[in-house]
């Protein structure tokens, strides 16, 4: 059995359900939507065990072989809608994410991925010091609440990009005389900033030990937000150099991470830079423009699971 946990109108979950189906495996996909006509026993001792039961369909969790998570905040999703936070159905969704949770990270079932190897996406450096240790190059950053010092890092790098520091996605700009004014916001938030690099970005898409790379073609800053600014985005497959593919792979593993989009950018000069590595990617926004099977390429590995021994092993 494959377990599914989250939205079903989330593109890539959505996308991986259906290869699952089509391919004839047991899967039974956990809908957040649903949490209040869900349930789950959980019992931990020499053996993990318990009972999901989602609508009418119940699992017993020692047959679940596999897992591929995106899941929301059920109690955001219940919020304003059906329940408020004092009431028995709030409550109820909080600890049905809860245990649901726990069974993630005690369960021998293969995760893609678990909760405790995305959580490094949660904070920006801590992930570029991994990212570094793999021998990628990384951009000069500076992380301040101080507006002098970041004047100073503008002026010594010429041209400077902010972005959050969280795993929250945010939009990345180049610093402009424009802001300046606000640039003393700065004091209420702690900022990052880092050196601009130029060339071209290519995002990586890795999958056990597979990879799906394609080149991008954007003049935006930040290639994903090209439609608000009326600008146009390109993607074609492409072939990364050995060293760089196995730079990516071994990331990835050092991350405990089989499913990750890698965030790189070629220099004029031939180097490669890391920005990032997502731990739930959106793959299917750039699947549709390459026609790479990202999402059989993601089902074919939860179908191979069956309670390894190794997260690669």
């Amino acid at each position: 059995m494959i377990l599914l946990w989250g939205l079903p109108e989330d593109d890539p979950l959505e996308a991986v359900f259906r290869v699952l189906q089509r391919s004839g495996a047991p899967v039974i996909l956990v809908d957040q939507y649903e949490v209040l006509d869900s349930s789950l026993r959980l019992r931990v001792a020499s053996e993990v065990e318990g009972v999901l039961r989602v609508g009418s369909q119940e699992v017993r969790l020692e047959k679940v072989s596999a897992a591929y998570i995106r899941p929301y905040d059920s109690c955001g999703l219940l919020s304003g809608r059906v329940a408020r936070p004092q009431s028995s159905a709030y409550r109820h969704a909080m600890e049905f994410d809860a245990c649901l949770r726990a069974w993630l990270e005690v369960t021998p079932a293969y995760v893609v991925n678990p909760m405790r190897a995305m959580a490094g996406n949660n904070s920006k450096p801590f992930q570029a010091t991994q990212i570094q240790v793999m021998g990628f190059r990384s951009p000069e950053t500076l992380v301040t609440t101080d507006p002098e010092m970041a004047r100073v890092f503008w002026e010594r790098h010429g041209t400077v990009v902010y972005k959050s520091l969280s795993g929250v996605r945010s939009i990345v700009s180049r610093l402009s005389p424009a802001h300046m004014p606000r640039l003393g916001d700065i004091v209420w938030c702690p900022t990052q900033f880092q050196q601009y690099i130029s060339g071209t970005d290519v995002r990586v898409h890795v999958v056990g030990d597979r990879l799906f790379a394609c080149e991008i073609f954007s003049d935006a800053d930040d290639y994903r937000y090209s439609g608000r600014l009326g600008l146009s985005v390109g993607m074609r497959p492409y072939d990364l150099p050995s060293d760089c593919a196995n730079r990516c792979l071994e990331l990835c593993r050092a991350m405990d991470l089989a499913v990750a989009g890698v965030d790189l950018r070629r220099t004029p000069d031939d180097q490669w830079y890391c920005f990032e590595v997502n731990p739930s990617p959106g793959f299917t926004y750039f699947q549709t423009q390459t026609d790479q099977a990202i999402d059989q390429a993601i089902a074919e590995l939860l179908l191979q699971a069956s309670i390894p021994l190794g997260r690669y092993g």
